[in-house]
C-alpha cells in the first residue's frame, strides 16, 4: 500500500474506526503533538496518545466519517463527522476538521476544531 500522506491518515482513520488503538497509535511520530486548534496541547508521544484514545475506543466506540478530505504536498485536511457516546451517555454525532502534518511516513502533528455535538 502507499505511503502517501493520504494513506497515512486513512490507515489512522481506518484504526479509529476499528478501535484498535495500537494501531492508530502506530501511525503517529514518536515524538507527534495533537492539538486543539490553534494552540493547546492535548497529547505529546505514543504514550499520551494511547492514554487519550485507549479509553474512549473502549467506552464510546466512536466511529468517523469523512465527507470531504484535502490533500496539499504533506498536509491532509478531514472534515468529519464522528458518531460517539458523549459523557452524560448520551449517543451522538459532532462535527471536527482534523489537519494533519505528515513526515517520513508519520503523523507529526495533528491540530483539532471541534464543532458543537448534536
Amino acid at each position: 500500500m502507499s505511503n502517501s500522506p493520504e494513506s497515512i491518515v486513512q490507515k489512522q482513520v481506518d484504526a479509529y474506526n476499528a478501535h484498535d488503538v495500537e494501531a492508530f497509535v502506530a501511525t503517529y511520530a514518536d515524538d507527534a503533538e495533537l492539538f486543539m486548534h490553534p494552540s493547546e496541547l492535548i497529547a505529546k508521544g505514543p504514550a499520551q496518545i494511547r492514554d487519550r484514545y485507549a479509553k474512549r475506543f473502549r467506552d464510546a466506540k466512536p466511529h468517523a466519517v469523512i465527507p470531504q478530505r484535502i490533500v496539499i504536498c504533506q498536509t491532509v485536511i478531514d472534515q468529519e463527522e464522528i458518531t460517539t457516546l458523549f459523557p452524560d451517555g448520551q449517543r451522538g454525532t459532532m462535527r471536527a476538521v482534523v489537519i494533519y502534518e505528515v513526515k517520513q511516513d508519520k503523523i507529526a502533528r495533528a491540530w483539532v476544531i471541534v464543532d458543537r455535538k448534536t
